[in-house]
């Protein structure tokens, strides 16, 4: 299993359970984490969900050897597609949800991780956290997850690190609307956080979500089969495919491509 369920004190606990792979976001591991997330809407005794993580890396985004060898398959665009899609049906289940998800996140988020990010309703970053959009780095382009990423960051931070790929800390991460706290003690936060959410009531906190959660899944309902398709075409492009060889093979990309 790579994805850990438990319910405890109301809460739903979704710990991404990969660490040999960086819980990136293998075909198995969206899978898993989906049916958690279908568990925890259906019981009642859950009033709330805490994605969180083992390893130093909460999420690497696309498991880039499921990526590299479809890419060479006959059926590769299609197979570029369905990932795609998938993506886009765990953002939007996380989003969904009737229930709050708050992320407890104390590692490093790269890509599809930060669509994890910005899918959960809050979000608490601890100070071994780093982030960053590494698409651009790859022949690549944030463009399924800009779904939840976009409504959360300022337009200046989104153009900045969507086009430069570096890396910034959870202080910025803050600053910028990606996180809701960045915290010395993050478990500590995060408990403090779930104390106040046991405090509301299920119909409460399911209409008060709705609310925030509007404006992100008109996003989705307008979007999400063009970026599907942009994400699936630049992950077939030769361009991407020769970085994402060269990045896996620990080795510099040749040539400018």
């Amino acid at each position: 299993m790579t994805v850990r369920y438990d319910v405890a004190s109301e809460t739903a606990t979704v710990t991404l359970d990969s660490p040999h792979n960086r819980n990136a976001l293998s075909a198995g591991l969206v899978g898993q984490l989906r049916r958690r997330l279908a568990d925890a809407a259906a019981d009642p005794g859950v009033r709330a969900v805490l994605l969180t993580h083992t390893g130093g890396t909460f999420c690497a985004g696309a498991d880039l050897g499921e990526a590299s060898t479809a890419g060479a398959e006959p059926d590769a665009s299609a197979l570029a597609g369905q990932r795609s899609r998938s993506l886009i049906g765990l953002l939007r289940a996380l989003v969904e949800l009737p229930k709050p998800v708050l992320g407890l996140v104390d590692g490093h988020v790269r890509a599809g991780g930060m669509g994890l990010v910005g899918a959960c309703d809050i979000v608490v970053a601890g100070p071994k956290s780093t982030f960053a959009f590494t698409e651009s780095r790859l022949g690549l382009a944030p463009a399924v997850i800009s779904l939840t990423v976009l409504p959360r960051l300022t337009s200046r931070a989104a153009a900045r690190y969507f086009l430069t790929g570096e890396t910034f800390g959870a202080a910025d991460a803050e600053r910028m609307g990606l996180v809701t706290i960045a915290a010395d003690d993050p478990a500590a936060s995060a408990g403090a956080l779930l104390a106040e959410l046991r405090a509301c009531s299920p119909q409460g906190l399911a209409e008060s979500k709705a609310l925030a959660a509007a404006a992100i899944l008109a996003g989705f309902d307008e979007s999400a089969e063009r970026l599907a398709a942009q994400s699936a075409r630049l992950f077939c492009s030769p361009e991407a495919r020769g970085r994402m060889a060269a990045f896996l093979q620990k080795r510099p990309p040749q040539g400018r491509r």
